[in-house]
């Protein structure tokens, strides 16, 4: 590579090679895997639960270290009084990515070993996390709409009880194990943005609050996990599935992204597709 040339440069990193994982793979002929087992098998026959587990220690928990982890996650699942009472201060409509973010941040404050970096501890505040970013969303849901915080059942899986207290109503089963399917589904996808986003974080040696954080800012963009919400808004503007077809052939035709395609897609997917939407 001469001077006057210099590296050649690769858009979004394609093509770079920016690290190594054992905990997740996208295969592009076998599909997602999580610790080697694939995707569809942990959706149809594990819970959350057990791949949370998968995806920390590396192999699948016994019936034993099951029912333990499911104690641990809720009796980690309160929020500090502190942080409540920041979730009330909080203005009208703040977004919830927002309150979420905050919430993560400030809970670095009440953990006791935020500065051990130890792989053991960082285990630990792994799953103290994983507990209270559940109650981070429905509590600030519940606070942003005057309702009343619910406590947690025992009988309840980590899905149920999300469901639980965010309505305050007790969960169908069919509504549970479709949650528990979507939180397995998300529970990793390897180097998208906002686990480079984190690992960049990480890699200063700042504590998993901060990289939690890092990752949950660049989630919130549109051209990330804020898809969901724009792809609901396009929904919504279309208004049925007869309006698909021309919806979508004018965003095209003015080079306008649109949300939940990826790049070329609305053509690949052909249009006998577009139009058997269900909006």
């Amino acid at each position: 590579m001469s001077a006057e040339t210099g590296p050649a440069y690769s858009p979004g990193l394609e093509g770079v090679i920016a690290g190594e994982s054992a905990v997740c793979w996208v295969d592009p002929n076998a599909g997602l895997l999580y610790r080697g087992y694939d995707i569809h098998e942990l959706a149809t026959q594990g819970s959350f639960e057990e791949v949370v587990w998968l995806l920390l220690r590396g192999e699948l928990p016994s019936q034993e270290q099951l029912a333990d982890f499911a104690r641990e996650l809720a009796a980690a699942r309160p929020l500090p009084p502190p942080v409540i009472e920041m979730l009330r201060l909080l203005p009208p409509g703040t977004h919830p990515m927002d309150s979420l973010r905050t919430g993560v941040s400030m809970l670095a404050a009440f953990d006791p070993e935020l500065n051990d970096h130890s792989h053991e501890a960082n285990l630990r505040k792994a799953v103290r996390l994983t507990a209270k970013v559940s109650s981070l969303i429905t509590d600030g849901w519940r606070v942003a709409h005057g309702q009343d915080l619910l406590s947690d059942k025992a009988n309840l899986t980590h899905a149920g009880n999300f469901l639980y207290q965010l309505t305050g109503a007790p969960p169908e089963i069919w509504r549970t194990e479709i949650f528990d399917t979507i939180l397995v589904l998300y529970a990793d996808h390897e180097f998208n943005a906002s686990t480079f986003s984190a690992r960049v974080t990480a890699s200063t040696m700042a504590d998993i609050y901060a990289a939690v954080t890092t990752g949950l800012g660049t989630l919130k963009g549109p051209l990330h996990g804020g898809a969901n919400e724009e792809t609901m808004r396009v929904l919504r503007e279309i208004g049925s599935p007869d309006r698909a077809e021309a919806w979508v052939l004018e965003r095209l035709a003015r080079k306008e992204k649109i949300m939940g395609f990826g790049s070329g897609s609305a053509r690949k997917i052909g249009w006998a597709s577009v139009k058997s939407w269900k909006l």
